[in-house]
């Protein structure tokens, strides 16, 4: 299930993990295997970023099989990745059962503090979901959206990150989108900008999904904690009714072109492989090279949402895509 669907209703040198196999053919499904931390002796060549992983990766797991979601950090560990990017929907019924309230967020925050310090990870990024809209045209609605938001930052800037990811839903007039996606980002990051916590949005369905809309609005809102979470994959303007098909979609290379000058994290979306390891529908050289382009040296995440291969098989073969990819760009 895609993660917006559902919300409405290594990465340092040495990672010695080949394709021998870590791609599961279409007729049969291979068997899941364990990784453990990098070899560091190895001698391959360090990407140019970072690698984090989204735990919207994990969503079935703890949605559908009951995994924990504070084992978050041991698991991003042993596949080989450093940072860590929560999503807060994933916590509930925890958190929302309480009302995100005062004692809930601190219980939160504890203990995915703790988790990350034990493991050694870095926590990056919590992206929001679920707290309301941010371009929605009701000035009054906008407004409390912006304050359910406030408690992430908060949040975030307890966990040492760097940032929240918002969703820009709302209106579908672009003129209106544009006002309202203005207004709500400003207050928020007027807010978040003592805290030293970044205001991203992520091309994640709706006017969101242009590319050229959404890079309007970062150049009307000219804030410096202000920016994008290009992700390859989400650039689905809307829906086939009753369908999660697509009925109009943004070029995907375009799309993350006029995102990337303003990125401040970026999501590796991944769902199908062949045979080869390669995404089938995304080409991740050119994705990567619009990325170096742009002087980007920081996290990349790996969000796999694929049904073929196993939530830890989709992970570890788009983590070694990613470093594939990664030496072929120039």
């Amino acid at each position: 299930m895609k993660r917006r669907k559902f919300i409405s209703k290594t990465t340092a040198a040495g990672v010695g993990v080949t394709f021998l196999g870590a791609y599961a053919c279409k007729e049969a499904k291979k068997e899941e295997q364990s990784v453990t931390e990098p070899d560091e002796s190895s001698g391959m060549e360090e990407p140019f970023f970072e690698l984090s992983l989204a735990q919207w990766s994990l969503h079935k797991n703890i949605r559908e099989k009951g995994m924990d979601p504070y084992t978050f950090a041991e698991k991003a560990k042993n596949w080989g990745f450093t940072g860590l990017e929560y999503v807060s929907q994933l916590y509930d019924p925890e958190l929302s059962d309480a009302n995100y309230s005062e004692e809930a967020m601190a219980a939160f925050i504890e203990k995915s503090n703790a988790e990350a310090k034990k493991h050694g990870m870095k926590n990056v990024l919590i992206m929001i979901d679920r707290q309301g809209e941010l371009a929605v045209s009701d000035e009054t609605e906008r407004n409390e959206t912006v304050e359910k938001h406030k408690k992430w930052v908060d949040a975030a800037a307890a966990m040492g990150c760097h940032a929240i990811r918002v969703n820009l839903s709302g209106s579908n007039d672009p003129e209106e989108w544009k006002k309202n996606s203005v207004d709500g980002l400003t207050k928020l990051a007027t807010y978040a900008k003592d805290k030293n916590i970044n205001i991203l949005v992520e091309n994640h369905g709706g006017l969101s999904s242009n590319g050229a809309l959404h890079a309007e609005v970062m150049k009307m809102v000219a804030m410096d904690n202000v920016g994008t979470l290009p992700d390859f994959g989400n650039f689905c303007i809307t829906r086939k009714p009753d369908s999660w098909d697509c009925a109009e979609s943004y070029d995907k290379y375009k799309g993350v072109k006029e995102l990337m000058p303003y990125a401040k994290a970026v999501s590796a979306k991944s769902n199908v492989f062949d045979a080869n390891g390669n995404e089938e529908n995304i080409d991740y050289v050119k994705m990567l090279q619009m990325v170096k382009d742009n002087g980007y040296t920081g996290f990349i995440g790996v969000e796999y949402e694929g049904n073929e291969l196993s939530e830890e098989e989709g992970i570890i073969a788009t983590r070694d895509l990613l470093l594939k990819a990664a030496k072929e760009v120039v």
